[in-house]
């Protein structure tokens, strides 16, 4: 069954290659998904690790409205993520590009490939900074005050 229309929130990661444009075009090829249209794009956001190593990772959310099911969402997500390179050698593991669906309309769903709301977002300023920008309703002063000791830098846009 696919909805005639949901709002969903997507969270953008990347820290190998040239992870600033990798997001950047990652936004862009969500905006061309089937059946899906982007609302809002977060800025940019510089985050260390966390519970990995490596270089820093370029962070973003995007709000979009989607006739996709939760599923297909994910799937067409993964896709991107392939073309762009994505390995998962190991978990946590450095990337070239990790998409996540944060939120998917009301829903809460739980399977062996999704769950939704995203079971770390709360946890995570990388994802809570950018989604408070976009959709502020959907984070609470207490979100952010429990991911204030994580290090965070909004992007300049040039």
């Amino acid at each position: 069954m696919s909805p005639l229309a949901v709002t969903a929130y997507i969270a953008l990661g990347a820290n190998l290659g040239n992870a600033r444009v990798t997001v950047l075009q990652a936004m862009q090829s969500i905006a061309t998904l089937r059946a899906t249209y982007c609302v809002h794009c977060s800025s940019l956001y510089s985050t260390a690790p966390i519970d990995a190593t490596g270089p820093d990772y370029i962070n973003a959310v995007v709000e979009v409205i989607t006739g996709l099911n939760p599923q297909d969402l994910l799937f067409e997500l993964q896709q991107l993520e392939q073309t762009a390179g994505r390995q998962r050698p190991y978990r946590n593991a450095p990337r070239t590009l990790d998409l996540d669906i944060l939120l998917y309309g009301d829903a809460c769903l739980q399977s062996t490939t999704l769950v939704i709301p995203h079971p770390r977002m709360r946890t995570r300023a990388f994802v809570l900074l950018p989604l408070a920008e976009i959709a502020p309703a959907k984070v609470s002063i207490n979100d952010l005050q429990a991911v204030s000791d994580q290090r965070i830098t909004r992007l300049n846009t040039d």
